[in-house]
């Protein structure tokens, strides 16, 4: 065993062995590639490339707007255009180009070599490319969605979009939140776990803050949409009947799950933008970030508030008055925790000396565009007012002044300041000032007026409007607008080309600031650092200059790759002190093929064959099981030494490492996704038409068997993880039990129930019941793993394994008794005859 640091060694032969460990493979292995560098890169051009397809969309639009009664697109090509423009930009360009801005900057800014799960990211960014292109893929053949990036039902029904357009939404979109769900899972194990020595809560740089709110609220924001995908799709190909009033549905509920993702969403995309801004603006202002603390609780209170402000874009369908009240003045409250971060960044400038560069410019914009975005919101957020602008181009209008005052020209400035370090060149900067003013000038001629053509009466989605509205000069000066604007992007793209070609060389940290990731070379290698550093002030007032040559000498933390291992150093969270050493896996093409078996099983439902299904499902989980295979190299089971002479256990010995937080996480989204599906019955149940429905009857015997099984699963898990050593039992016994509630939910499901298409409170039923089952199904190959790998005696390497088998087991529990329970209230419901 090698120690790990020493300053004795060569720094040279130090570089190459870590080269050597860390860097991708040429050729076809570039498609085995897990390093967050080239994942998150990918991410980003990724993106841009839909940026790009949304924005000629836009370009489409602005032209059939241009003039009255157009002819340029009929009303059906107009709506797939409308749609497919919405579409991109939320959730094809926005968030998923600020995760790939967090996969690459937050282990530099962490002061660490990689991520917590580098094949998640890899896996995440395959499913993100395969769903963009299957919905790509349908707006080239004419089959893509036109009910609008919302949805809304009854208009995406069957009823009335009877062909796969409406699917291809549905699928491909929740094709892409499964990408969004495994960067949240990275990104919070990342910065919890996998940061510098002494690196605590309070030290870490305000960008991670920032990534930790927005990870947490895409964790908690995104299961709402995938269930409403989901029971829409099912209502789509199978005839349940969640949104149909006159089987027991209700068209709101899908308003509700909607806008309980869609309204975070704005923040989602928001706060990375204002974190990158947080980060700059010191730097170009000369000074330290103010109300840093201030700031952070800031963000905080502004998630939670945002998940409580859904309703306020559904003022028009009927909320009683006592809930517009209360989400109101939610609405008008979130306000403050925006103006605190505006202060604070003012007060950072007034206390430094700003550099009036091209990233200053930028920022300049957003403050500008953003509070104009931000008075019109408060606009919107009263009763009154919205009532009178509701589904007219001023709620376009503010849209995009929030969405692109609050993404675009922060992205436009982080591009600018963070080039250099991908690149290893400063921009020329010839076209970087005109571009600026004319995507400036250009977007606020095109907004504004559409404020105008609002208030003027003009509804959004229409594809054409008569002239004696008096529209029609608005419009025209509109379109301009977006075609000088476009100019402007098409600017940048040139500059940033003459950048990689032509920009100048530089030596390191051209700005002067004090984060870590200028602490390393440019472009930074694929290991960042050669050796961890240690923190002992806030991460944005370090020294790069002296820091890097220290690191890059192997003087800090794991400073000499240790038998032939990619090891990452895991912290305490609160402290930053070091408590294990992560292991990382190497290059592998599993991320893909497990993704092409994810795209398998959606394309499979989206063309019907519905047959073929449980083989993709069997192929994924197949993928996934592979995964679970070790690095033959030997593991040690005591303590290691990282240097400084201090001793760490590998993580899997630690008593909390990455995987086990992962598994929490999980759950937390998967809870999010199972409370959000009783909310949606619960609200079936209290407010749509037609209920109680006609009784049914269930065994209340199977029901209790099926409940004993989940029970029975659950103290088998915990038996084999306990301290007895009793591994093959208990494993065994959690295998029985998962194979008897899931037999028995889905016999249920599937024989016992009447048909599910009858009513919405069957259907109902009928969905718990699947999850039930399905959780199941999953706790039996986690228990089947467990059994597997304690007859092959690995009991070495099994603690682990058994303590993520465990909470799953727990959790299947959990939701199988309230499965079980749900139906009990429920019958109880339909006896005493309703409410």
């Amino acid at each position: 065993m090698n120690e790990p640091t020493s300053p004795g060694h060569n720094p040279i032969e130090l570089h190459r062995a870590l080269d050597r460990l860390w860097a991708g493979k040429p050729g076809w292995g570039r498609l085995a590639a897990v390093n967050h560098n080239v994942v998150g890169v990918r991410f980003m051009l990724t993106a841009l490339v839909f940026f790009a397809i949304g924005g000629i969309l836009a370009m489409l639009i602005r032209t059939q707007l241009a003039s009255a009664n157009s002819v340029f697109m009929d009303a059906e090509t107009y709506g797939q255009v409308f749609t497919m423009h919405g579409t991109i930009m939320m959730f094809l360009f926005a968030i998923p180009f600020f995760e790939g801005m967090a996969i690459y900057l937050l282990p530099k800014l962490l002061g660490t070599r990689d991520l917590a799960f580098p094949r998640l990211g890899a896996y995440g960014y395959w499913c993100y490319l395969f769903g963009g292109m299957i919905l790509i893929g349908a707006l080239i053949g004419g089959v893509a969605p036109s009910g609008g990036w919302f949805m809304y039902t009854p208009l995406s029904s069957s009823v009335y979009s009877p062909g796969i357009n409406s699917d291809v939404w549905l699928l491909g979109i929740t094709f892409v939140e499964i990408s969004a769900l495994s960067a949240a899972v990275e990104i919070i194990v990342t910065i919890v776990k996998i940061r510098a020595a002494g690196m605590s809560l309070d030290r870490m740089p305000i960008f991670a803050w920032y990534m930790l709110v927005v990870a947490t609220m895409m964790l908690v924001g995104f299961p709402p949409l995938i269930l409403g995908s989901i029971l829409l799709e099912v209502e789509r190909a199978f005839d349940l009947p969640f949104f149909d009033p006159t089987r027991g549905g209700d068209p709101l509920l899908w308003q509700h799950l909607f806008w309980l993702f869609g309204h975070p969403e704005v923040y989602i995309i928001f706060l990375p933008a204002a974190g990158a801004i947080s980060t700059i603006l010191p730097v170009l202002s000369g000074t330290p970030l103010a109300g840093y603390r201030v700031i952070v609780a800031a963000i905080v209170s502004m998630a939670f508030l945002s998940f409580g402000l859904w309703v306020h874009h559904m003022y028009t369908v009927g909320i009683p008055h006592v809930a517009l009240s209360f989400f109101s003045a939610a609405s008008a409250l979130v306000a403050v925790p925006t103006a605190v971060q505006i202060f604070a960044w003012l007060a950072t400038m007034a206390h430094g000396r700003p550099r009036f560069s091209i990233p200053m410019l930028h920022i300049f914009g957003f403050f500008f565009v953003f509070v104009i975005g931000g008075l019109t919101g408060v606009m919107l957020a009263m009763v009154p007012f919205d009532w009178q602008a509701h589904d007219t181009h001023f709620v376009v209008a503010h849209l995009h002044y929030v969405l692109v005052g609050g993404f675009i020209f922060p992205m436009l400035a982080m591009a600018y300041y963070w080039l250099p370090h991908l690149t290893g060149k400063q921009p020329v900067q010839h076209l970087s000032n005109a571009a600026f003013w004319m995507i400036f000038i250009g977007f606020n001629v095109t907004f504004f007026f559409m404020h105008l053509t609002g208030l003027l009466g003009m509804p959004r989605r229409v594809f054409e409007y008569p002239t004696e509205f008096g529209w029609e000069t608005l419009n025209f000066i509109s379109s301009m607008g977006s075609f000088i604007m476009a100019m402007g992007f098409a600017l940048v793209a040139l500059d940033f080309i003459l950048l990689f070609k032509f920009g100048r060389p530089f030596r390191r940290n051209p700005w002067k600031a004090g984060t870590l990731e200028w602490a390393m070379p440019t472009p930074p290698p694929s290991y960042n650092f050669a050796s961890i550093p240690r923190v002992n002030k806030r991460a944005d007032l370090l020294d790069p200059d002296t820091l890097g040559p220290y690191l890059a000498a192997g003087r800090g933390y794991l400073g000499m790759p240790r038998n032939d291992r990619m090891e990452v150093l895991g912290v305490d969270p609160v402290t930053g002190e070091p408590d294990q050493v992560v292991m990382l896996p190497r290059q592998t093409y599993l991320p893909l093929w497990t993704a092409i078996a994810t795209g398998a099983f959606f394309l499979m439902m989206l063309f019907k064959l519905y047959w073929a299904t449980p083989l993709a499902l069997i192929s994924i989980i197949a993928c996934f099981w592979l995964w679970t295979r070790r690095d033959p190299l030997p593991v040690e089971n005591d303590l290691v030494p990282i240097g400084h002479g201090l001793s760490v256990p590998v993580h899997l010995h630690a008593s909390t490492p990455p995987s086990y937080l992962a598994m929490v996480l999980t759950l937390v989204a998967d809870a999010t996704l199972y409370i959000s599906l009783l909310f949606g019955c619960l609200f079936l149940w209290v407010s749509a038409p037609n209920w109680p429905p006609a009784g049914f009857v269930v065994d209340v015997k199977l029901l209790a068997l099926a409940v004993g099984g989940v029970i029975m699963s659950c103290v088998g898990g915990r038996l084999a993880a306990g301290r007895n050593g009793a591994v093959t039992v208990g494993s065994a016994l959690a295998l029985l039990g998962h194979l008897i509630s899931t037999g028995l939910f889905l016999a249920i499901a599937l024989l016992v129930l009447p048909a599910p298409s009858g009513h919405a409170a069957i259907a109902s039923v009928f969905v718990i019941f699947i999850y039930a089952a399905l959780h199941g199904t999953i706790g039996a190959v986690f228990a089947a793993h467990a059994l597997w790998t304690s007859i092959g005696n690995r009991k070495a390497i099994l603690s682990l394994d058994l303590r993520i088998g465990r909470l799953w087991h727990d959790y299947t529990a959990a939701a199988g008794i309230s499965a079980a329970a749900f139906y009990l209230a429920l019958q109880s419901l339909i006896s005493e005859g309703g409410l």
